[in-house]
């Protein structure tokens, strides 16, 4: 698909400049408005256009083993983005939730429910959930959790995948059920479609 577009139609002041000076003001005290004493530029154009090409397919379902629908392709509409940290308790559940409510918490998509997408109603909405976990924290993630996050729309997978970051966070508040200094941060990204 090529996408053609303009992305900047401008006109900049350029001030008529001599070698190195710069314009002299008049002062025109017999005109009251302050804009007689500048002098008059000339526009400059900037204009530009780019293309954008995508050849990528529909994005391909991946299923996990506990799925019974077959594989089909997701017409991808969007994806969301979002950041989850876990500061005490070194819960990677928590961070992941957070990540995923990131994602989704400055959107709106009203198209599926107004029926904006000609033949898609508002049951079709489909998920696909990426949270980028540290690979040793991925066994103790709990995924339904993660899926409670999401008020609607199907999801059809989770998918894991080696990201995130274990640092110190430079405390150890055991008041607060830390185990130890560690701080966990989880990167999510959610495809929207259907």
């Amino acid at each position: 698909m090529t996408h053609c577009c303009s992305l900047v139609n401008l006109q900049l002041p350029v001030p008529p400049l001599i070698g190195n000076s710069f314009p002299q003001f008049s002062h025109n005290r017999k005109s009251s408005s302050s804009l007689n004493r500048f002098p008059k530029f000339q526009p400059c154009r900037i204009s530009r256009s780019t293309q954008a090409t995508s050849s990528a397919p529909p994005m391909e379902v991946e299923r996990s083993d506990d799925s019974t629908e077959s594989s089909s392709a997701m017409k991808l509409l969007f994806v969301e983005m979002g950041v989850g940290y876990d500061q005490h308790g070194q819960n990677i559940t928590a961070a992941a939730m957070r990540a995923c409510r990131d994602a989704i918490s400055s959107n709106s998509i009203p198209a599926f429910r107004r029926g904006s997408i000609p033949g898609v109603s508002f049951e079709q909405m489909k998920l696909q959930i990426k949270p980028g976990v540290p690979h040793s924290l991925q066994k103790s993630l709990d995924i339904e959790k993660v899926k409670s996050v999401f008020p609607y729309g199907k999801i059809l997978n989770v998918d894991i995948v080696d990201g995130g970051l274990i640092y110190s966070s430079g405390v150890h508040v055991e008041e607060m059920g830390d185990k130890n200094d560690d701080c966990y941060i989880v990167n999510a990204a959610v495809y929207v479609g259907y």
